[in-house]
């Protein structure tokens, strides 16, 4: 079941029309995706839960306008020893690298990062450490923005915080997605609150 909750600040405006209102909250207990979520590759619900197979950098954009102020929540595992826990936030609800990527254990398990416009980028904040994603343990993210920095937490401990001079805000970068290489991943319990 989606639940949207209505009448909080900072929400899209009467401007952007079709969008969800925020605070927003999505635990995926139904059979299809519904209209909230949009992407070109294959996203679907499975026993309660939002799983790819592997999209290969395709995106499933959540169609809801973040504002400047957010916390985004939700749970994720991944089926394979590679791990590669992916999602992003203040894209432009269409294409991958369009905003900040958050990237738990890719690179065959090797590398973290919050990187701004390029997972690949110089400028990327990483930590290195192999086999941070164990194969089947369910994780709980939670991403903070507040004023120029990103904060994100997994399981209650903060991980990494990302430092933004210039940080990624307002129309075409105001959206919240999750995304997939190539490994079995599973998503569960969204919850954005302005």
């Amino acid at each position: 079941m989606i639940l949207f909750l209505a009448g909080a600040a900072g929400g899209c405006s009467k401007k952007e029309a079709g969008l969800l209102p925020l605070p927003f909250q999505d635990d995926f207990e139904r059979e299809a995706l519904g209209a909230a979520w949009q992407g070109e590759a294959e996203w679907k619900i499975v026993n309660g839960e939002l799983f790819s197979a592997g999209t290969e950098n395709r995106p499933l954009w959540l169609r809801a306008a973040l504002p400047e102020r957010v916390t985004v929540e939700f749970d994720a595992r991944s089926q394979s020893p590679d791990g590669d826990i992916k999602f992003e936030i203040f894209g432009d609800g269409k294409r991958h690298a369009s905003g900040y990527i958050l990237i738990f254990g890719g690179w065959k398990n090797t590398i973290s990062c919050i990187a701004r416009l390029d997972e690949h980028g110089a400028d990327r904040l990483e930590k290195r450490e192999r086999g941070l994603v164990q194969p089947e343990k369910t994780y709980h993210m939670k991403v903070v923005a507040e004023g120029k920095e990103l904060l994100w937490y997994i399981d209650g401990q903060l991980f990494l915080r990302y430092f933004d001079a210039q940080p990624l805000r307002g129309p075409g970068h105001d959206r919240f997605a999750f995304n997939n290489w190539r490994s079995p991943l599973y998503f569960d319990n969204l919850v954005i609150n302005p």
